[in-house]
């Protein structure tokens, strides 16, 4: 057994600079990714020497947890789909795949993955490193592989597992439990530049090309197109022949992130600020394990149409956490929720009677337990767009309502009543309701913890497939599996896309900015564009004017209590508030904190929004549970520029 590290910053004992170049693909910027878009990427883009999917979130880490301890797998179970399709390619071209899809079992994950190279008849070696418990005494050695933390513990670890896998076995796979997204793409950087953990100034670049990088297609105009903005529309063409992304990263620490030659999408200064302020809080101190980075003089320079180059990234003071983020899994009770439908004349408020006999029939079972539900109608307010303004969304208007009820319970026992007195509308509710579907199920939220570096342990092994020579019945099936992959997974350029020299081509130049009108009201879209994400139970979105000197007036008019009141309609329970509910409104609105930032590089502005996401991604009673949607809904709110 290999021995136990802890956390503690180390530096490296003479590292070598093996490349002066070294290029890191993304194959996956979360769990739900295309295999598909990995193999183009792959196939597409020759100088490739790592390929990393990152397919863990919090919310997956938790739904992992659980079925793990109802005895399913606690790895991605499509590891093995994954990597039939990567493999063979990526051995050829000799790229490493590095994944953090063991989740909280990623020797599980190793052994679905060295028995399928062995079915495909390829020698490899595949390198596992996840946390462990403890280290003990002496030797510092485990008496087992588990790698089930105690409570179901998971710490964010950084780039150093990683980098000891592939000093010490040059593995083709390496396969990780919960390490920090950013530290995926930054290990194979520092291991192949020969930098080490104190040269701050390149590792700032090479975690800003990871930060840019982990999202996937998110850099390259996936979550970017947005049909009738002159600056974010191109072809639905374009749309489908995206590219995922790739670093180019010297060993000086020079960055430029690009996409495959000639594919569709969009890279750009616009989508490269949008992916640089998802998600990362103060911009000024941007955190992961292995060092806290200053993100707000980054610019960004076109060089082509498909490659950005990327400066500014420097060291925080101070320059690496002293404690890391640990996730506990903890019970947040049961959920329960109902859907029904209501269609025709006053079918919205048919939906509202149905609301409020569910409401009614659960407080006579268990008085007070109304605040728990939150209820919305599908396509008039499920995302609190209009906060009950009725003036502009008329009910007259809807014609297909669909409620949905959604309750975060203490105990089992309520969920199941909740499910049983939804049901009950098809009988004792208004008229013509139909299409109920219902459920309920336990709730794990991953409670947040600091702790110090040196408390939390890794490990790491590697193992090898039997050579296929030793194991003839592969080669007679090796042929038949990569048959039935390449008809599952056709290779690119038999799906016939290829727009590089297409008329649509020319919808990735949006026109030139102009400054936005002053004195008029006017949407926040016509001068800005915004991406929204999620960290816990806070909220962050951007805001990026397309000229980027309208920044000042846009700071005049982007307040805190203008941010306060935009995302206020989100704590609304119900699409028709009674007095009670208003007043858990208000009292919930109390607990809201704003918070903005300057990022002067690129000229915008990136906003937290603390205690607004209903508790988080995990036990959400929301529709849009992660706030994704909140970015667009915020842009339509209207600003009057000053002169």
């Amino acid at each position: 057994m290999e021995a136990v590290h802890n956390c503690v910053a180390k530096l490296r004992s003479n590292p070598q600079r093996r490349r002066d170049t070294v290029y890191v693909g993304c194959g996956a910027g979360f769990g739900g990714d295309r295999p598909t878009a990995a193999l183009k990427l792959l196939e597409r883009v020759k100088e490739l020497n790592y390929l990393v999917l990152e397919c863990l979130a919090e919310r997956t880490l938790a739904d992992r947890y659980q079925i793990m301890m109802s005895g399913g797998k606690g790895y991605d179970p499509r590891v093995r789909e994954w990597l039939s399709v990567l493999l063979p390619l990526a051995l050829d071209r000799e790229v490493c795949i590095i994944t953090n899809m063991g989740a909280v079992d990623p020797i599980g994950a190793q052994k679905e993955v060295l028995e399928l190279a062995s079915n495909l008849g390829l020698e490899i070696t595949v390198a596992v490193a996840y946390e462990v418990p403890t280290a003990c005494s002496g030797n510092s050695v485990l008496s087992n592989e588990s790698t089930r933390v105690g409570q179901g513990r998971s710490t964010y670890l950084g780039a150093a597992s990683i980098v000891h896998c592939l000093e010490n076995g040059k593995p083709q796979v390496v396969i990780t439990s919960r390490v920090a997204d950013a530290a995926l793409f930054l290990a194979p950087m520092v291991y192949e530049l020969g930098w080490n953990w104190n040269d701050f100034k390149e590792l700032s670049q090479g975690t800003l090309a990871s930060h840019l990088l982990e999202c996937g297609c998110q850099l390259t105009g996936g979550y970017f197109m947005h049909p009738g903005d002159a600056y974010r529309d191109f072809s639905f063409e374009q749309l489908l022949d995206l590219s995922l992304p790739y670093a180019e990263v010297s060993y000086k620490g020079e960055v430029c992130v690009g996409k495959a030659e000639g594919s569709g999408g969009l890279l750009s200064y616009s989508t490269c600020a949008e992916q640089l302020l998802y998600e990362i809080g103060d911009p000024a101190n941007y955190v992961t394990p292995d060092l806290v980075v200053d993100f707000c003089e980054v610019r960004f320079h076109q060089i082509s149409k498909d490659k950005v180059q990327c400066k500014g990234a420097k060291p925080s003071n101070p320059s690496r956490p002293e404690k890391l983020l640990q996730l506990l899994p903890t019970e947040s009770g049961w959920k329960g929720w109902g859907e029904i439908s209501y269609g025709g004349q006053e079918c919205l408020k048919r939906a509202h009677a149905a609301e409020y006999l569910v409401r009614s029939w659960m407080e006579e079972t268990y008085p007070g337990i109304e605040e728990k539900i939150v209820s919305y109608i599908m396509g008039y307010d499920s995302l609190k767009a209009i906060g009950g303004i009725k003036d502009s969304y008329s009910s007259k208007q809807v014609m297909d309502a669909r409620l949905r009820m959604d309750g975060l319970f203490e105990r089992e026992e309520q969920a199941v009543k909740f499910v049983e007195e939804f049901i009950a509308l098809y009988t004792n509710g208004p008229a013509a309701g139909g299409g109920i579907s219902t459920g309920h199920k336990a709730e794990i939220t991953l409670q947040k913890i600091l702790v110090d570096r040196g408390k939390v342990f890794w490990q790491a092994n590697m193992k090898s497939t039997i050579p296929y020579s030793q194991n003839q019945v592969i080669n007679a099936d090796k042929g038949q599996m990569r048959n039935q992959q390449e008809h599952k997974y056709p290779a690119s350029h038999a799906i016939g896309i290829q727009h590089s020299n297409s008329r649509s081509d020319m919808a990735r130049i949006p026109p030139s900015p102009v400054p936005g009108p002053s004195g008029t009201k006017i949407p926040l879209y016509h001068v800005a564009h915004s991406r929204a994400g999620d960290k816990g139970n806070d909220l962050n979105f951007s805001i990026i004017p397309n000229f980027p000197n309208d920044i000042g007036r846009l700071r005049a008019v982007i307040t805190r209590d203008w941010v306060k009141n935009a995302v206020s309609p989100l704590l609304d329970s119900s699409s028709s508030p009674v007095n009670r509910a208003i007043q858990l409104r208000n009292n919930l609105l109390e607990h809201v904190s704003v918070e903005i930032y300057d990022v002067p590089g690129i000229s915008s502005l990136n906003i937290v929004v603390r205690n607004i996401l209903d508790g988080g991604v995990n036990c959400s009673r929301r529709i849009d549970r992660h706030g994704k949607t909140l970015s667009d809904l915020i842009l339509c709110q209207n600003v009057i520029l000053p002169p």
